[in-house]
This record gives C-alpha cells, structure tokens and sequence, in this order.
C-alpha cells in the first residue's frame, strides 16, 4: 500500500514528522519490503564490494564512542544513532522509525488520534513551523494559521529542541492544556495561544450543497476509505440537490496520505487514462494507474482548490484532473511532494522509510519540488466593499418616468449592498463558486443558442 503526504517544507532541515494530533507528520506508504528484497530487486549480476575503508573508519568512531564518551552508551543505541543518522542525510522524507514511530505511522490510516491537531515540521530558524492545521481540531478551533511559528512550549524555548523533543512536549493526555507561543508574518510580537488537548478524530471528507444547485465536497486527508466516502458524498449532494449545476473538490491545506485513495477519487471523474505513475531506481517501482470507465458526475463542471497546504496525494489527484481536462484549478500553488516512500521493516516494531520513487501526472509532469500551477491563481484575501460615489437613482429622481414594461421602481431603498460575509470567510471558495455559476450561465446561453439555430433551420426546412 502506497501512503503519500508531505513532511516538511523546503526550508525544513530536519526530518518532519508530525501530523494531526500526535503531531507526527502522516508518512508516505510504499508496498512493504524487507531489506533483503530490496536487495534482491538490485542486478544479481553485479556484484557490489562493501567499502572496506569506509567501514574500518566507522567502527574506529564507535569503539572511540562507547569508549570515551561522557555517558554510557549501550551498543544497540550507538547502532540506532547510526541508522538514524545514515537516512537523515537522504532527504527530507527518508527516516529510521523506531517503536513509537512505527506505531504512530501504522494508526494514522484509521484517522484516530491524540493531541492538537497540527502538521508541523522545523524551520531552519531552528523554530518549530506549522505546515497546516487540520479541520475540526483543537489547533484549527484556535485559530492556528499555516506559517506560524511556534517559539515556546509552556514558556520554555523550542530553541536547541530537536523535533522529536517538540512532538513530545506538545503530546499529553485529553483535557489537559499547553501554551503555544507563536510568531505569524503581520502580526507585530510574539502571542500565547492556550489549547487543550483532545483526541482527535479526522473526518476525511464533508460535504454539503451551496446556494441550492453547486455541490461541495472538502478532503482533509487521504484515508484508506476516503475514495469510496467521497462518491457516496457526491451520490448524497445529488439527493439532496438532484439539479446539480457544479462540483468543488476542495483540497486546500490537504497534506496527503493514501494513494489508493487519492486513484480512486480520481478515477471517480475520469472516464479513461493514465491518473499518475511512479519511476525509481527499483523495478518494483515503475507503476501505473488507470481511470476505469465511468465518470460518476457525467461530465459535470468541477473547481478544485489548492494552496500551498496541498500535498502528495491532494496534488496526484489536482493533476491527475488538470491533464486531463476535467477540472479547472484555482487557488495557489501546491506543496511540491513528488516522492514516494517504501516503509521497510527491519523488526516487528522497527521500520524504515526510504524514498524510492517520484510520482508523475498523467502529461509527464513531475510535482516534486515544483507543485501545480493552478488554472487561475486566487490568493485568500479580505475585501471591503467600495462606497458607491452616488447613492441617488434614476428611480429617486421627481418626475421619472416609469419603467417601458410596466415593472416596479427600483429606488435607492430598495438597492441592498452586496453581502461580503461570504467573500470575507473564505474568499477562494467564494470565487470557485462565481466561476462554476459563470460556467453554468455560459452553458445555459450555449443551450438557448443552439435550440434558436435549430429551430431557424427547421422552419426554413419547412414548405
């Protein structure tokens, strides 16, 4: 099973971790292997000559380690370190996880967890950054923004804590509080924000239908069941609005997870083709996967929203609709997590992650470090309305004449200012809605067009 998410952004130096609410950063699934398969998928007529010298100079710093050190350290911990070490100059992504990790990455599927309910990874200032709230948590409740920085944990700095150290303060049993001191861009100072903890369970996927004719379905994470929770949201917008003009697929501050899921809410508004495939070093992971005929909207006009929140599989499924056509994409540009991860175990609680692949979308595009452009770029925004210059009207006029077709005046009074509640909530949305109205206006004119020439032809047709 393939898991994809993002870690980190890219100026984090230290390895990510941290998703949800155990604040550990929901990993990137890859078929399971054992180290001995992987090396098996490798030439068998080559034979690689471990480095001799290499390894001579190794053992020479942990026997000089074990030896010298000021604290005493058994062998099996020195031999951890070195692992830890080894991955963590990969990439971002590649990781040792111990007991603890394995035990998180493995829960994060079911969407159950304990915490505040934040992705977080380091940022090179040495601060702990946070990479996007998740719906319906503690940390979103609070008014947690991606982008801040969190610089103390209960009054004590985060400076010279590794992130793991970070995870754990924040980490803590349901009910109880912790005091984040954060600093956000525009916003002068340092400030407190308490939270409390919670266990948290992540709803995947809400829905519901927007002034009366355009459906609206928000994908907070790639679960396994998300696919299939997904087309039974839009079956339930078509009861609940059986004239359904237009669709969003909101995939804004979505950090991934699993790539089955991401296929198959894809392939739900595909009829055929390529959704994404994958290209590495290893021939297990040259992969491709295919849309399977059946759209179930028939063709019906589609906005999906990103933001740079949105990763991994959110962009597998923003490109897999871009390149074929199907959707038009609005918002801002994606995360850029275009890699994928095998988890290896190496014991029965012990794992590795090793990047393995990148993932492209169905025109050859790789995500990696890049992201999906949209369609239309919209950034999320506060609008005022503008005072009109002149609140007279013709209606307001003495001695007007009244309307040629007998309508009632429309006066000054009668003339309400445009409601920027909406705009001012979520500004994005608003304008994928206007599009997907405009849309459907445009097609209504098509419609009225065609059955006017039609209707010309027949009657010239006629004797």
């Amino acid at each position: 099973m393939f898991r994809l998410s993002h870690h980190c952004i890219s100026r984090i130096h230290a390895t990510a971790a941290l998703l949800l609410a155990t604040l550990s950063s929901a990993p990137l699934w890859a078929q399971e292997a054992t180290l001995d398969e992987v090396s098996t998928e490798q030439d068998s007529n080559v034979v690689q000559a471990l480095p001799l010298e290499e390894l001579r100079v190794f053992t020479k710093v942990f026997s000089g380690v074990r030896a010298s050190y000021i604290e005493d350290i058994d062998d099996a911990q020195l031999l951890e370190y070195a692992i830890k070490g080894i991955l963590s100059e990969l990439d971002p992504h590649s990781a040792y996880l111990d007991a603890s990790s394995f035990d998180d990455l493995q829960e994060q599927t079911t969407g159950e967890f304990g915490g505040l309910g934040i992705e977080v990874g380091m940022s090179e200032e040495g601060f702990v950054e946070v990479i996007s709230p998740i719906d319906d948590t503690p940390a979103q409740r609070a008014g947690i923004e991606a982008g801040d920085l969190i610089v103390k944990l209960d009054g004590d700095t985060v400076k010279g804590m590794t992130l793991t150290d970070a995870i754990e303060r924040m980490r803590g049993e349901s009910g109880t509080d912790i005091v984040l001191t954060l600093i956000r861009d525009g916003v002068e100072g340092a400030f407190d924000v308490t939270l409390t903890r919670d266990v948290i369970k992540v709803k995947s996927v809400r829905s519901g239908v927007r002034d009366d004719y355009y459906g609206y379905i928000r994908v907070a994470q790639f679960q396994v069941n998300t696919g299939k929770d997904v087309v039974d949201a839009y079956h339930e917008l078509r009861e609940a609005s059986p004239d359904l003009r237009g669709l969003i697929l909101d995939l804004r501050n979505n950090p991934g997870g699993v790539l089955g899921a991401a296929v198959d809410m894809s392939d739900a508004f595909l009829d055929s083709g390529t959704i994404v495939y994958t290209e590495g070093r290893l021939p297990g992971a040259q992969k491709k996967y295919y849309a399977q005929p059946g759209d179930i909207s028939n063709g019906l006009p589609i906005v999906v929203l990103i933001n740079d929140g949105s990763a991994s599989a959110s962009e597998i499924v923003a490109g897999a609709l871009q390149d074929h056509d199907r959707a038009l994409i609005l918002g801002t540009r994606s995360f850029g997590k275009g890699s994928v991860q095998s988890i290896i175990p190496i014991t029965e609680d012990r794992a590795v992650k090793l990047t393995t692949a990148l993932y492209y979308t169905p025109n050859g595009r790789s995500i990696q470090a890049q992201g999906i452009e949209p369609d239309i770029t919209v950034e999320r925004v506060r609008v005022t309305a503008v005072q009109p210059r002149s609140r007279v009207t013709e209606a307001d006029l003495s001695g007007h004449l009244k309307n040629g077709n007998g309508g009632d005046d429309i006066d000054s009074r009668h003339r309400p200012e445009a409601d920027t509640e909406f705009q001012n909530q979520d500004s994005q949305l608003y304008e994928a809605l206007n599009l997907l109205k405009g849309l459907t206006l445009f097609k209504e004119k098509q419609h009225r067009v065609e059955a006017r020439e039609a209707m010309q032809t027949q009657a010239r047709l006629e004797p």
